[in-house]
């Protein structure tokens, strides 16, 4: 063997052992699988509005110039609710969310679909603009947006009789499970289709609020269970909208409170839909349960927050100012 193939071989005897040990996993995207710390990008409800989809690239690389962030989050409401709904500025959105370097994972928001009903927005029937909204902004099961895409669990997959529900996935980063929940604003689609040309729909209303729910309380579950069997160090539930305690809520509020209070570690209930960065520990007076609600209606601000599993309190966040 020559010198030159013998110091080849060398090399590559000193760098696979580093390209096989667990520490490789850091690479995967969205962050390491492990025990290592993953930060995230958090934001909402934006850009609401023409006038913040204009200045939205330069949060977009603000974001992408940050080195420890590897996935962004968005917590629903893509645009106003009286920006129109048509399939246009879904595409337009789609294109620019992929904007961003790292996997992009979002759920539904009321403003995409729900609200769809108003004039203003366009006058369509809601559970039409659900459906072009999944098109286009989950073109891929179980696949991320983003330039650098991440593969995640989707629920169609894992529970068949929820097949309708490619937005809610489920992820591990930072031995913490991450997962995705259709729960949105306007009462959670309670609230009448009152601006439909001939008037609100109310029994196909209703039977998709009655579905989504089942489908919903089942992807909580699920969360839960996947976190105990993996001895994981937390979990982190995206919804839209706060569960609070009303007839659109109550249901997915009381699972989520006793799914985290029967789980006993860090929980962390991510929402947007007020527009007010807001904090509250201690939710509905569990000890282990955090809601923490992003920015909205701004294309200037957003949050980094960090999972580090070997913390004992797993969760931190800072806000972040674009400029």
């Amino acid at each position: 063997m020559s010198r030159l193939s013998l110091t080849a071989a060398a090399v590559l005897l000193v760098l696979l052992p580093a390209a096989i040990t667990p520490g490789a996993a850091a690479a995967a995207p969205g962050g390491p699988t492990g025990a290592g710390p993953t930060t995230f990008a958090l934001i909402g409800d934006t850009p609401y509005g023409d006038a913040q989809r204009v200045v939205f690239p330069a949060l977009v690389s603000d974001v992408n110039a940050d080195p420890k962030v590897r996935v962004v989050l968005h917590a629903g409401d893509v645009k106003s609710g009286s920006s129109t709904c048509d399939d246009a500025r879904f595409a337009d959105l789609a294109a620019l969310y992929d904007t961003f370097a790292d996997p992009f994972v979002i759920t539904p928001g009321d403003n995409e679909w729900t609200d769809c009903h108003r004039s203003a927005a366009g006058g369509y029937l809601p559970t039409e603009r659900l459906a072009a909204f999944r098109e286009v902004f989950y073109p891929e099961l179980g696949t991320s947006l983003g330039r650098r895409t991440m593969t995640m669990t989707a629920q169609p997959v894992e529970q068949p009789d929820h097949a309708a529900y490619v937005e809610n996935v489920r992820f591990t980063r930072s031995d913490v499970v991450f997962a995705t929940v259709h729960v949105v604003g306007s009462e959670n689609d309670l609230e009448p289709w009152s601006q439909l040309p001939g008037g609100d729909r109310p029994v196909e209303r209703l039977a998709e609020f009655e579905a989504r729910r089942a489908a919903n309380l089942a992807w909580i579950d699920a969360a839960f269970e996947q976190a105990r069997a993996e001895d994981a160090a937390g979990v982190v539930l995206m919804l839209q909208a706060e569960p609070v305690d009303s007839a659109g809520f109550t249901v997915e509020r009381t699972r989520i409170v006793a799914q985290a209070r029967d789980l006993g570690r860090p929980v962390l209930l991510i929402h947007g839909d007020e527009h007010v960065y807001e904090v509250e520990r201690e939710y509905a007076g569990v000890s282990n349960l955090t809601r923490l609600e992003t920015f909205g209606d701004t294309a200037t601000e957003w949050l980094a927050v960090t999972v580090d599993p070997r913390t004992p309190e797993v969760f931190s966040w800072e806000p972040r100012s674009v400029g």
